[in-house]
């Protein structure tokens, strides 16, 4: 088992892009098996801690079925009409299959306008965030109704002239931004072939699998073209949403849909292809080296152990026996022990005064001590770089 492999147990933050093909047999009915047993997956990767987020395609074939229409629509008026109608069935399936597992979903459509614009990403980011922290599972879709970008990639992958630039393309650019937007540690697109292949598998008997990409350069690229028949993407639309996801510090798994694909990822097996990280996400690296650090919090070894591990915990007040340094809260601080040595940087969540108050305290008297909380924790998980900077 490689090095990157067994990372993947360790992710925490996980984005899982469905395609067409995964919802849908043939491009015309729900492929209820095989979405329910994905569901319960992604459930069970909730109750043991997990933060997961779903990107699914489907509401135009949802649509199609519904209407009673056999083939695939090219105007945009009949294709946005189809996402209309299915968007509501194909939230409806999750909806009733997640609460079947005892977990929440949420819906949240996006258009291109949700991530171009920073204060509606910045918006979008929180919703999503807090979302998670309550344990319910967002399922995200591109808003097909009145989104035209779906229907530019499908064009351009028919040979078709395209009414203007797209913004995500289809799901899988969708999917990788979402990611990235929320410093995921992995996202994993399944789809109806089972990762990158030499050269096209239904096509040359002899195609082997790629079972882990370093980088994603100009002729990896040149080895996939054309969209896949029942959706917009294909293995072209995949990779350029790894190569934008990877290098910006989530790792990629492209892989196919089949039950029991992401516990067995997730065990470090070798399925799929996976596109690994070779940097921090931008957010970290600022944390990291990037921003001048304000003050630092003192922990015990506990709280030490704790942060250094495996599982990554967010920094608790009782965690603290010191506060050095006047800071406000969003400044970074630096993590140190007893004796002064740093072991990290993060984002604190309390302005120094604030920390001082709440130090070796549990964070259930966060309320009584300071009279309004903002987090349970000093520094969360996600905005915390521990190791060597």
């Amino acid at each position: 088992m490689s090095a990157a492999r067994r990372q993947l147990a360790e992710a925490h933050r996980i984005v899982v892009k469905l395609g067409t093909h995964v919802v849908m047999r043939d491009g015309a009915e729900l492929a209820r098996q095989r979405v329910d047993a994905i569901v319960g997956s992604l459930a069970a990767l909730r109750k043991a801690g997990r933060q997961v987020l779903l990107v699914s395609s489907g509401a135009v074939g949802m649509g199609m079925r519904v209407l009673g229409l056999g083939e695939r629509p090219r105007s945009l008026g009949l294709r946005q009409a189809c996402a209309a109608v299915g968007q509501g069935h194909l939230m409806s399936v999750y909806t009733q299959a997640f609460a079947a597992q005892g977990v929440t979903a949420a819906q949240v459509l996006l258009t291109q306008d949700d991530l171009a614009d920073r204060d509606r990403a910045i918006c979008l980011r929180t919703t999503l965030m807090r979302l998670l922290e309550l344990g319910v599972i967002p399922v995200l879709n591109e808003n097909d109704s009145v989104s035209v970008a779906e229907l530019v990639e499908y064009r351009r992958a028919q040979g078709g002239a395209v009414p203007g630039p797209g913004a995500f393309g289809d799901n899988d650019g969708l999917a990788a931004l979402v990611a990235v937007s929320l410093d995921a540690d992995l996202l994993v697109m399944l789809t109806n072939v089972g990762g990158l292949f030499t050269a096209n598998p239904k096509l040359d008997p002899a195609a082997t699998r790629i079972a882990e990409l370093n980088q994603i350069d100009p002729s990896t690229l040149a080895r996939a073209s054309g969209g896949s028949a029942g959706g917009t993407g294909g293995m072209g639309s995949k990779l350029a949403a790894a190569q934008l996801a990877s290098s910006e510090g989530t790792a990629v798994l492209i892989a196919g849909g089949e039950p029991g694909v992401l516990e067995r990822a997730l065990a470090g097996e070798d399925v799929g292809t996976l596109v690994s990280v070779t940097r921090r996400p931008a957010r970290l690296r600022h944390i990291a080296v990037g921003a001048r650090h304000r003050g630092a919090l003192v922990v015990n070894e506990g709280a030490l152990a704790a942060l250094i591990g495996a599982k990554k915990a967010s920094l608790l007040p009782i965690g603290v026996v010191g506060v050095e340094g006047t800071f406000e809260k969003g400044d970074v601080v630096e993590i140190r022990d007893g004796s002064g040595r740093v072991h990290g940087r993060g984002l604190v969540n309390y302005p120094s005064e604030a920390c001082r108050k709440l130090a070796g305290r549990h964070s259930d008297d966060i309320d009584a001590i300071l009279g309004w909380r903002s987090y349970d924790a000093l520094i969360t998980r996600d905005n915390l770089v521990m190791g060597a900077l």
